[in-house]
């Protein structure tokens, strides 16, 4: 797959460029701009080439030294699209993480299908409320975040509850070393293997495990992604939260989940896996 940070790097530099002609059009250089609007001189350039977003300060203040201010809606428009796409955890979580885990509820009520797949982590809506705790302790220390890891505990399970309403359906594949990742605890991980079971049967619900003996010449692990109906994709990188909605970009996704369903097992299979994994917790 191709990187989604790159393409996010690409549309500020389509956005830049974009600038750029509404700058030449209007007559004025780069320096005479940036002297108008107050700016260091570099300010312009690093804007046109996509190493500095814009804010929309910035895009009305060029607008207007431009002649251009019937396009600033259109441009901010286009420029918040953007840093929507790629959002850092800094940004996300600086309100605390019961806000960032309330920011994302909304998306979970008006999904109808989810399709996830998990390298490391048991995915969200199947955490106990223990493993989920020791997750996003995990996250405040390494992040220095506020306090708030219960409140945030308390939203997450909340948002469960559509494991269990409507016509939702959910498919699951998680890698078998996730099973074996100790996180908070062996008690921690005997209680959440154990409900990860329990979960598999409800009707609404299917569990793949991908087993560390599958043949990996299709498709290697990657990085842990959620569907959203046919309509969003979002993957949790090491410094941000990255949304997809371009329809070749969510094909890619589609396609992966697809290849990497095909190397999973399922039902008594899958649950033998979970079994032997809690026994290797003791």
């Amino acid at each position: 797959m191709t990187s989604q940070y790159s393409a996010v790097q690409q549309a500020r530099r389509d956005l830049g460029q974009r600038l750029r002609e509404i700058r030449k059009d209007s007559g004025l250089t780069a320096r005479a701009l940036a002297v108008r609007a107050g700016w260091h001189e570099s300010k312009c350039s690093r804007i046109e080439h996509g190493r500095t977003p814009p804010s929309d300060t910035d895009i009305r203040v060029w607008a207007l030294h431009c002649g251009a201010e019937e396009q600033v809606a259109d441009l901010i428009a286009t420029a918040r699209g953007i840093e929507g796409t790629y959002v850092e955890w800094r940004r996300m979580e600086r309100a605390g993480l019961k806000r960032a885990q309330e920011s994302a509820s909304p998306l979970f009520e008006r999904t109808q299908r989810f399709r996830s797949y998990s390298s490391w982590l048991i995915p969200g809506p199947f955490q106990t409320a223990a493993y989920t705790r020791a997750v996003l302790q995990g996250t405040a220390r390494r992040r220095g975040l506020p306090e708030d890891v219960e409140d945030a505990v308390a939203v997450r399970v909340k948002r469960q509850r559509v494991l269990h309403e409507g016509a939702r359906r959910f498919a699951v594949l998680i890698e078998e070393s996730a099973l074996r990742k100790l996180v908070g605890g062996t008690d921690v991980m005997a209680g959440q293997l154990s409900h990860l079971i329990t979960v598999s049967s409800l009707p609404s619900v299917s569990l793949g495990i991908i087993p560390d003996s599958a043949d990996r010449s299709a498709m290697h692990p990657v990085e842990d992604f959620w569907i959203f109906d046919d309509v969003q994709v979002n993957v949790e990188l090491v410094s941000a939260w990255l949304t997809i909605t371009q329809p070749h970009e969510l094909s890619l996704y589609v396609q992966a989940f697809s290849t990497l369903a095909e190397l999973a097992v399922y039902g008594a299979d899958a649950r033998a896996l979970i079994t032997s994994a809690i026994t290797s917790h003791g």
